[in-house]
């Protein structure tokens, strides 16, 4: 991984740290600084690097990134894939709307996606979106369905019982 990227991803980590902390002001000036490099390492041919950056989005609360975030969740790599769901998730807690904006995709991850890990991912996104039909089928479903592994039946049962309530919307 080159120096820029590891320069990225501790960058990213002081973002996190600031947004945890309400420091708007500082995060902003870290995104200035930072986005180019995120924008190259998200483009890279190693996929350890497009994950780093796809991962980034979430800890540097870029919400003007979904576009490059849907991009993470279209590649090749279950890395990439994982570290866009990641990011998608934390954008998602305050605005369901990242959530909604990709639907389609989170379902096609969550019931067919190779590695149960990104299913198990995309599961847990759908849980900040808003609790439509055919999001609650698909989680029942895949709740029901004794072929499917114990760690993903649970997940997707808790989601579809959180969207169920109505105080969690």
């Amino acid at each position: 991984m080159s120096d820029t990227v590891k320069s990225l991803a501790e960058a990213a980590a002081q973002a996190d740290t600031l947004a945890d902390q309400g420091d708007e002001r500082a995060l902003s000036e870290l995104r200035a600084q930072f986005d180019d490099e995120l924008e190259a390492a998200a483009r890279s041919r190693d996929f350890r690097e497009r994950a780093v950056a796809f991962r980034a989005v979430g800890q540097f609360r870029f919400r003007a990134k979904t576009e490059l975030l849907r991009r993470g969740l279209d590649d090749d790599s279950p890395a990439v894939r994982g570290s866009a769901l990641l990011s998608l998730e934390r954008l998602s807690r305050d605005h369901p709307g990242v959530v909604n904006d990709v639907r389609p995709l989170l379902h096609e991850l969550a019931t067919h996606d190779p590695v149960e890990a990104v299913r198990r991912l995309a599961v847990v996104s759908l849980r900040n979106g808003s609790a439509r039909p055919e999001t609650l089928r698909i989680l029942t479903a895949l709740s029901a369905d004794d072929d499917e592994p114990r760690e993903l039946r649970d997940a997707a049962a808790k989601v579809a019982q959180a969207l169920k309530r109505p105080s969690a919307r």
